[in-house]
Formats: C-alpha cells, structure tokens, sequence
C-alpha cells in the first residue's frame, strides 16, 4: 500500500462567533449561486485551481461575501461549506469534485462518504480517510490553541488532489478559529506544516509542530513507547508536587496518572515509531499529548514550542505594512480572478451550457 498523503496546512482565520440560522431564502441563492461560481472556475482552469482558491483563507472569506453571507461571521465557514456541498449534488461524476462531512454530526460521516464516493469512482480513499482524520488530530491536539473542533469538511477530486476546511469554537473568548488544509503541498506533517496562515495570536498555545519542538516530539514519542511505563507514571505522580512558571498555560493539575496509565500500556504494547504515528494512534487525544509535552519538559528538559502558529498573518501583507506591506500583485491577481469567477455567474442557459461542455471536453 502507498504511503498515507502528508497535508500541510495552508491557513488560519480568527472569526467572531455568531449564532442563529441562515434564512432559507438566502441560503436556497447561495446554493445557486455558489454551483455557478465553482462550474466557472472547473471550466477554465479545472478541479484543482477550486481546492486550492477554496483553501486560501481570503480567497473562501471572500467568496462567502460574494454570496451574501456576513463578512466576519463564523457562520460564512459552515453555511458556504454547506452551500457548496448541496450546489454540486449530482453533478459530482461529470465536475469530478467530491465534498464530504460538514458541521457536527455530519463531521463523523466523513470517512464514510469519502470511501463511499472512492469506491464508487475506483479511488483508493485509504489515504484521503487518512488526510481527513489526521489534519483533525494535527489542529486538535499537535496544535492546543483552546478552539474545539465543531466543523469539518473535506473536498477532493477523481485524481486524488484534496483538501480540508475545519472550524474550531472558543466560547470563552468568543471567536471561532477556520483551518485550511491543501494537500498538494506536501512537506513535513508535523514540523511547520503552515503557509498563509491569517489572524492573530490569541492566548498561549502548546504548538508540537513547530520547528524548535522537534526534539519534544522524539522525547514524548519515547516516553509513550518506554518499555517500563510504570518509571513514567511514578515520574508523574513525583511531579504533582511541583510548581510551574506561570508563563505556561500547563500545569501539574492536567496530569492525571490513573488515567494516563492506560494509554501509556497502550502506546507501548502498539509501538510507534515517530510522532506522526503516536498522534494518530486511537485514545491518544489533547490531555494524553499535553501530559507527555509537561512530562517531557520537567522531567527531560526537553521544551515544546508556545509559539502560537496564529501569530503569522496576512496572505497579502497589511496596509500599516504589518507583518509587510501589501502585496499589490498578488492582491489584484485575487481581485482578478474573483471579478472573472462572478461574471461567469451571470452566463444565461446557453452560455452555461456551453460552459458545461467546455468543462467535460477538459475532463476527458
């Protein structure tokens, strides 16, 4: 069998959660509309340039603006992903474009859906079932950042090409955190998978895939593998009594050695062989990841990062010229391609049809 797909994850955005339904008259348009805007961008330049607009985080907010949904609400991430998965149903064979999960409940039927659309069009979905539920763990427990995951959506085509659009909810500080995901651009999965990330930090998080956290992730990899798991819990229960430097989120009172104690028998007995394969080993969650990060550190010296990966920002720079000054280029290319994609949107029945033909003469 090949290798799983390794993602990288290619933006951010901090988003203030609103609450309340969509109107069904705005939502029956976005449906439409949305399916015109997508048909248009596959005709002339085809299923992966969709993966890759939708995956950048200026690019999705404004798209949900084109489709009339509130600027800076969290809700443009589940409604448009929504609207985008009811606009293509049953013209998923001929765009060759597959969207699969959604928010809640429908988040846990995506492996079911992605193998269900594989089988169904001989695409071995083993590897994209991987992407879909590793770029989950990455942004819930590699990455602990105080946003639960309550939205995942992937998208990916007859060729394989992917990527994920998830949301994360922090009620205490009011804001919803999107992650992009495109899989094309493969790197390293858990050492700085991140390009265009969009927002600000906020808070202090515990991030194990940044560069200065290598040798932390070798170190828990060991303690979770150490084939005497009884010396770490004795070491846990030793570091109960300790204090921590208030500048860590992380305390002793995380650590609890009665329930550690399973996992640990339990990573051990299944050995893995790197951190990539700890994280994604079932059980193994935020609490279990953030005690071997504490153990690792105290009893090691061997620290995570706390660089929170939020704090890069802007795909187009900034007016004040923070972090740099705009990107004009780059920013009229996305004005461009934006303007072209809308007024593809107004073609009458003829001009669509013929659109579509276009379409299908690219896909054979």
């Amino acid at each position: 069998m090949s290798a799983p797909i390794i993602p990288t994850r290619t933006g951010i955005a901090n988003l203030p959660l609103h609450y309340g339904k969509v109107p069904p008259w705005l939502f029956e348009r976005m449906v439409k509309l949305a399916r015109e805007i997508i048909v248009a961008i596959m005709a002339d330049f085809g299923s992966e340039e969709v993966l890759r607009r939708l995956s950048h985080p200026y690019w999705f907010q404004a798209f949900g603006c084109v489709l009339g949904y509130d600027w800076h609400s969290s809700g443009v991430t589940t409604t448009l992903c929504g609207a985008l998965k009811q606009g293509i149903k049953g013209l998923e064979k001929d765009l060759g474009l597959f969207i699969a999960g959604g928010k809640g409940k429908a988040s846990r039927k995506t492996p079911t859906e992605i193998e269900g659309w594989g089988n169904l069009i001989s695409l071995n979905p083993t590897p994209l079932v991987y992407a879909s539920r590793m770029s989950a763990k990455v942004d819930s427990s590699a990455i602990q950042d105080g946003y639960q995951l309550y939205h995942h959506t992937f998208l990916f085509t007859a060729s394989g090409s992917w990527a994920v659009i998830q949301q994360g909810m922090n009620e205490a500080t009011g804001y919803a955190r999107r992650y992009h995901w495109l899989g094309e651009r493969v790197t390293d999965f858990v050492n700085e998978p991140h390009s265009a990330i969009l927002s600000e930090a906020r808070g202090q998080a515990l991030n194990l895939v940044a560069t200065e956290s290598e040798p932390a992730r070798t170190t828990i990899t060991d303690i979770a593998t150490d084939e005497k798991p009884q010396n770490t819990l004795a070491e846990l229960k030793r570091l109960k009594t300790l204090d921590l430097p208030s500048r860590y989120y992380l305390t002793t009172h995380d650590l609890h050695p009665d329930s550690l104690s399973r996992i640990l028998l339990s990573t051990y007995e299944r050995q893995p062989n790197d951190f990539e394969q700890l994280l994604g080993l079932k059980g193994v969650g935020p609490k279990t990841i953030r005690a071997l990060s504490l153990i690792s550190e105290l009893v090691y010296g061997i620290a995570p990062s706390y660089r929170d990966p939020a704090r890069y920002s802007f795909a187009h720079g900034g007016k004040d010229g923070i972090p740099y000054p705009v990107d004009r280029k780059t920013y009229d290319q996305s004005i461009e391609l934006l303007s072209k994609a809308i007024h593809k949107t107004k073609l009458g029945i003829r001009q669509k049809n013929e659109a579509l033909s276009r379409l299908n003469r690219v896909l054979r």
